[in-house]
């Protein structure tokens, strides 16, 4: 299985930890960073794992500088 890591909020994160086929992403989590790998089955759907990855990249985008969001089409 493709090990798929995303960011999520820190609820998220505190939820998704303890479930079959996720853990807290290898090198981020343990630098304090609430990102998630999906590792092994079960994990996540399909459609879980897409409404989490579409999150995560809103996440990393609104942390984002207005003028990187700006130049690169996120504004």
């Amino acid at each position: 299985m493709l090990a798929i890591t995303f960011k999520v909020s820190p609820l998220s994160f505190d939820i998704l930890k303890e479930q079959p086929g996720l853990r807290p992403a290898p090198y981020l989590a343990s630098r304090g960073f609430k990102w998630i790998q999906n590792f092994e089955l079960p994990g996540l759907s399909d459609d879980a794992l897409k409404d989490y990855i579409k999150e995560s990249h809103r996440l990393v985008a609104d942390g984002l500088s207005k003028k990187r969001r700006s130049e690169l089409g996120l504004a």
